[in-house]
């Protein structure tokens, strides 16, 4: 059994073990309670204090990056408008320098673009113009081409490829010789031979030139290479070092059209040309030739250095043989002149003596002739007497 004392009267009560158990876990569990709910007031409290103590350190560590935040802010926002004023500035700068750059371009362009106008207008009319004269010289041909027969047509192409030559001979080519081919003793002949010299009269450069135009075509040959053989043929026996086709023929040829063709491939050193290709070839040859006269007058001075004795008296007596030969020819050559000289002497005189005895045979005719009456016309023809008769009767003033 278990005596307690009240609290508030003093009294003692027994209690049993269950009771007192009982009344001790009442006791336990208030005491415990009331415990806790202090302790749950004093941890309530501290929490209350913890956090407004955060929150007073959060406040102030947030003014504290508030103003920090501020400052910088300000201090970027200084940055960025003086980042500002400079870009400004410098864009300020870069579009006056730009502005004057475009303007300073666009003055170009208009200028440029002007220069080409200009430059436009000027080519139109050269090109006109060049049309209007081709067209003319054209038409001209065609003209000149339908009155004159094959042989004047080529040769009026023989003759401006002369012109065009002698209008610049006495500057460009002063020691050239260009004449036509007239040695036909082979059977055949090119048109021209041109041969051009240094000072010291070594030659430089031959060509030999054979001009063809359209209407030069016949049955068996319509081409351009349907001529060279023969060009070759004669470039080999006038000893010319190249061979020149100067044609019209095949007109619409895209090769032939575009400017100076090698036929190597067919005849060494020949070309085919149009003409006015004609100049520039010669020059082109003669130029290339130059490069080569050194070697060639080198190679001269040495073949004279090296002619012996032996071939000196080779060449007196070659030389003799072909003088009294030269001799011999001139000298029956010279004969023969003076024979027919003779003949056209004798045939002159007996020409003369014709003349004279017809001259003699008109004097006596015209004599005769002022010797004619009607006594004599009318003698022994009775009947022309007695009309002559009726006739003088009939006169006016006679018979009175």
């Amino acid at each position: 059994m278990h005596e307690i004392i009240c609290p508030h009267c003093a009294k003692a009560f027994k209690i049993d073990e269950a009771g007192y158990a009982d009344i001790l876990k009442q006791v336990r569990d208030s005491d415990f309670d009331k415990q806790l709910h202090e302790r749950l007031a004093l941890a309530e409290q501290d929490k209350r204090n913890a956090v407004e103590l955060v929150q007073m350190k959060v406040a102030s560590e947030s003014q504290r990056l508030t103003a920090a935040k501020d400052a910088e802010i300000q201090q970027l926002k200084a940055r960025l408008d003086a980042t500002k004023v400079e870009q400004k500035l410098a864009v300020n700068e870069a579009v006056s320098v730009i502005e004057k750059e475009r303007d300073k371009l666009q003055s170009g362009l208009d200028r440029a673009a002007l220069e080409k106008r200009l430059a436009e207008t000027a080519l139109k009319d050269k090109y006109e113009t060049q049309i209007k004269d081709r067209d003319d010289a054209i038409e001209r041909l065609r003209d000149m081409k339908a009155r004159l027969s094959t042989k004047m047509v080529g040769e009026t192409l023989e003759q401006h490829c002369e012109t065009e030559f002698n209008r610049i001979r006495a500057t460009a080519f002063p020691r050239a010789y260009f004449e036509k081919d007239n040695d036909a003793r082979s059977g055949s002949k090119g048109d021209y031979i041109f041969r051009d010299a240094d000072e010291s009269d070594m030659e430089i450069v031959s060509i030999m030139f054979e001009m063809k135009n359209e209407s030069d075509r016949t049955a068996t040959k319509n081409k351009n290479e349907d001529f060279l053989k023969e060009l070759d043929k004669d470039r080999i026996e006038k000893g010319c070092e190249y061979a020149v086709l100067v044609s019209l023929i095949e007109p619409d040829s895209e090769l032939y059209n575009t400017g100076i063709v090698d036929v190597f491939h067919r005849y060494p050193k020949m070309y085919v040309v149009r003409p006015q290709f004609f100049l520039p070839m010669i020059t082109l040859l003669r130029n290339a030739a130059m490069n080569s006269l050194k070697y060639k007058s080198e190679l001269a001075r040495v073949r004279e250095q090296s002619i012996d004795i032996t071939n000196f008296e080779t060449d007196l007596e070659a030389f003799k043989t072909a003088f009294s030969k030269n001799y011999d020819l001139a000298s029956r050559r010279f004969q023969t002149a003076i024979d027919e000289i003779d003949k056209s002497i004798d045939h002159l005189q007996k020409t003369k003596e014709a003349l004279l005895g017809t001259d003699r045979n008109l004097r006596l005719a015209n004599d005769k002739a002022q010797d004619v009456t009607i006594k004599k016309l009318t003698r022994g023809n009775a009947t022309m007497a007695a009309k002559f008769a009726e006739l003088k009767d009939g006169a006016p003033g006679e018979g009175e």
